[in-house]
């Protein structure tokens, strides 16, 4: 058997990213040839990949990515908070929103087969992430807007991604617009976009809150009163009737209506949406992490 140097077991690890003493491994299995033990640890780094499929990822982060006319948001999910801040799962998302970005990937099929910097694609740069990190990895959720007028982009803490697309205004209210959504996760733009099944359900609230003294006034008085509880309602649930975060003296209606504006587009995504999460205390969260379980 060849003697493996540590200079060649660097050198491997340096190029593949995997653990000591799997790329000493790889190097004696495949006689300390360098090329055939990297691309014996990325076969194996793609079982250890398809043993953790069924897992659940639930954290992670959600990154951006803007050039002048397009912008993109991509949610990447790992396992724990640990690896969310671990600095390879981080320079790897970074890579991926830019890869994103320039590939003009329409979803994330197409983005997972997109081309990753330094060989193959980016659904093999996250295999081989999990084969060093150890827990399963997914590129979850892409986000493109695409747009001749101002777009602006906000990150809240890697947690929470919002692309705002605007015709007239500035990067800036684009911006403080895509903090605000942040913010306040609207559910809608405008008050015509408010189904009309929600305005008849909180109408019918609205009439049996009514005190006993108000529902004896006239048709014409009782539905003025509905109204305003209703213009009330549909404004706290859409983007325009909402007081704007960065001047609550104003509606973000109003500082579109100061700058000339109008919103296009507007997406949000916050990272674990829709994933229904395990439930682990602290303790065992850092036995996983530690390989103790």
């Amino acid at each position: 058997m060849s003697t493996i140097s540590a200079q060649l077991v660097k050198e491997l690890r340096e190029r593949s990213g995997a653990g000591m003493m799997e790329c000493k491994k790889a190097l004696v299995e495949n006689h300390a040839d360098l090329d055939a033990a990297m691309e014996w640890l990325r076969k194996s780094g793609l079982a250890k990949a398809d043993k953790k499929a069924s897992r659940i990822a639930a954290e992670g982060r959600i990154v951006a990515a803007q050039a002048s006319a397009k912008a993109v948001l991509v949610e990447i999910n790992c396992e724990t908070d640990f690896v969310g801040k671990d600095a390879s799962f981080l320079k790897f998302s970074d890579a991926v929103a830019d890869v994103a970005l320039k590939s003009a990937a329409a979803d994330v099929d197409a983005l997972r087969a997109a081309a990753y910097p330094g060989g193959g694609s980016v659904e093999d740069a996250a295999k081989a992430l999990i084969a060093t990190i150890g827990e399963k990895i997914d590129v979850r959720r892409l986000a493109r807007v695409e747009s001749d007028g101002v777009i602006g982009s906000y990150v809240h803490g890697g947690r929470i991604g919002v692309l705002v697309a605007l015709t007239g205004g500035s990067v800036e209210l684009a911006k403080g617009i895509a903090m605000h959504v942040a913010a306040m996760n609207p559910a809608h733009i405008r008050a015509e976009d408010v189904p009309a099944e929600f305005i008849a359900k909180e109408k019918d609230i609205a009439l049996s809150l009514l005190s006993d003294k108000d529902k004896a006034k006239p048709a014409q008085i009782l539905e003025k009163i509905i109204s305003g509880k209703l213009h009330k309602i549909v404004s706290e649930v859409t983007l325009l009737g909402q007081p704007y975060v960065l001047d609550t003296d104003m509606t973000v209606a109003d500082a579109l209506k100061k700058e000339g504006a109008e919103v296009i587009s507007v997406v949000r995504l916050a990272v674990g949406e829709g994933i229904e999460k395990v439930q682990e205390d602290f303790a065992a969260e850092v036995m996983k992490q530690a390989g103790l379980r």
